[in-house]
């Protein structure tokens, strides 16, 4: 079984900046793809950013030059970077994992992530 654990969410000012961590652990495939979904209230969750073990980062074009996605293979575990924070960017925000073939998608618990001044 594989358990996704994320941390650093928390309420910051327009502008500011936040960091979340999640630690994966349990089975994991050498290969895989860790991503950051968010879900706002009333919306569907949606794709932050991705990253596959071997290859280069996807961002959702309304992050894109103010998160970075990063990972440390060797710990199992990935990052999100927030910059330039808007109170649009207040959501749930979840860690996942897809591996196997076929794959199979784990879930983090979640994160708040609240923008307010």
């Amino acid at each position: 079984q594989v358990r996704l654990v994320e941390s650093g969410g928390g309420l910051v000012q327009p502008g500011g900046s936040l960091r979340l961590s999640c630690a994966a652990s349990g089975r994991i495939f050498s290969i895989n793809v860790m991503a950051w979904y968010r879900q706002a209230p009333g919306k569907q969750r949606e794709l932050v950013a991705s990253m596959p073990s071997r290859g280069s980062a996807n961002y959702a074009d309304s992050v894109k030059g103010r998160f970075t996605i990063s990972r440390d293979s060797a710990e199992n575990t990935v990052y999100l970077q927030m910059n330039s924070l808007k109170p649009e960017d207040t959501a749930v925000y979840y860690c996942s994992l897809i591996q196997g073939s076929p794959g199979a998608t784990y879930w983090g618990q979640g994160t708040q992530v609240t923008v307010s001044s």
